[in-house]
């Protein structure tokens, strides 16, 4: 009969507390399925210890080895690694199509998510986000004001992935759930259709500062602050034609950290190169090891020197800096900056302001004022995070603010 397509992706969970779950996805085969399939791992945060895909080109099989979190929702997981598989058609007897044209959902609503607040707590924004990720609600920009009298002003930019945020049982819920955790101190909470006027308008200032450019946006300052953890475990990138008559071997060595497996896929994906076999593997100790046997777009190995360098230093400065963070100060006051690429398809990387407010919820630091914006800074497109953090006297900063950096770093890199 062939594989039914919700037989697609099989789930395995552990059967045992620190054993990992077994993900089987068995499909045709497409350009950058590998990262839409560790980009939705890594939005449900969870980390892959191991994995190995093979293909032929048409059909593909892959095996992801997970750990993560003990109330993972498997179930939804599945379902939504589905729903990126290529769609198989039954033509006759066993053999199944790959039809293109309905892999081109188009772009989702934005939907304006406005809320007030009596008052502002330090976790309140960390709160917000947790339920507006486990609504599937995916966060696009932030606009977060406080008056002087204390109030607080959320503007939430999302979309729905269910595709249901313009149902009135939709937005109930999501106030509900919105009401349970905020509680006495919500005022109101509106949703709405964002219009391309309302949608221009949260988009912020386009300027960034000379400072941020020219410190943020560099291999030498990732360098110099991920040092710490990187040092132990220099990056080593390596293209081998000898070993197949077919396929240019990419061999990585590298530290582990939240994403890598994303973040490879992602850059080879924006390269445009397929994956024909791979294997990676995370050890204990936090060293990985990555195999990837790759051809071009035109199915021909990577011959030329200058594309082979020119993957390899992008690999290079991904590995090393996934995540540019900094804290800088505003004349009196303390700003937090991160930011992370763009896919070439438009997508940000997922859990970043999630992390970003889980760090400063750990560190007891309120949020005074946020934007979330695009940037196109040398030749790509970066998605930045501009953070005022409330410096007042009922709030004092940590006086050492490398810490501020250290601690939202190892956040989003998962680093314990």
């Amino acid at each position: 009969m062939g594989i039914l397509f919700e037989d697609a992706v099989l789930i395995k969970e552990a059967e045992k507390r620190g054993d990992p779950t077994v993900i089987t996805v068995n499909c045709p085969d497409k350009t950058g399925l590998g990262c839409d399939l560790c980009r939705i791992i890594l939005l449900f945060g969870l980390s892959i210890a191991r994995g190995d895909v093979t293909t032929d080109g048409k059909w593909c099989y892959i095996v992801f080895w997970v750990v993560g979190r003990p109330k993972t929702r498997w179930d939804l997981i599945k379902k939504r690694l589905v729903e990126v598989c290529p769609m198989c058609l039954p033509a006759v007897a066993e053999i199944y199509y790959y039809r293109e044209e309905f892999q081109q959902p188009k772009p989702p609503d934005i939907f304006l998510l406005k809320f007030w607040c009596y008052y502002d707590r330090k976790d309140l924004l960390h709160d917000v986000t947790k339920v507006l990720c486990q609504l599937e609600l995916t966060i696009k920009r932030v606009k977060v004001s406080t008056t002087p009298d204390g109030r607080v002003m959320d503007l939430f930019f999302v979309t729905d992935i269910r595709g249901l945020l313009h149902t009135k049982k939709r937005q109930e819920e999501t106030v509900g759930c919105l009401d349970a955790v905020l509680g006495n101190a919500l005022i109101t909470c509106e949703i709405e259709l964002a219009g391309p006027e309302v949608i221009a308008c949260s988009h912020g200032s386009s300027f960034l500062p000379p400072v941020i450019m020219e410190d943020m946006f560099c291999l030498e300052f990732c360098s110099r602050y991920l040092n710490g953890s990187l040092a132990s475990n220099p990056i080593s990138i390596t293209v081998d034609n000898s070993l197949s008559p077919s396929h240019t071997l990419i061999r990585i060595l590298c530290q582990d950290y939240k994403g890598l497996l994303y973040d490879i896929m992602r850059t080879l994906k924006d390269y445009n190169n397929h994956i024909y076999y791979g294997r990676f593997f995370a050890s204990s100790k936090g060293s990985c090891e990555v195999d990837l046997f790759i051809r071009q777009v035109d199915g021909k190995k990577i011959v030329d020197p200058e594309k082979q360098n020119a993957l390899c230093s992008r690999l290079r400065m991904e590995l090393a800096c996934p995540l540019s963070v900094n804290v800088l100060s505003r004349g009196p006051d303390t700003e937090l900056l991160v930011a992370n690429p763009v896919e070439l398809s438009g997508r940000g990387r997922p859990l970043v302001f999630y992390d970003i407010t889980l760090a400063l919820k750990t560190l007891d630091i309120r949020i005074f004022s946020v934007e979330i914006g695009r940037h196109w800074i040398r030749d790509r497109e970066w998605e930045v995070y501009r953070i005022l953090l409330d410096d007042g006297d009922d709030f004092p900063l940590p006086r050492n603010r490398d810490a501020i950096r250290e601690r939202v770093q190892k956040e989003l890199m998962g680093w314990e």
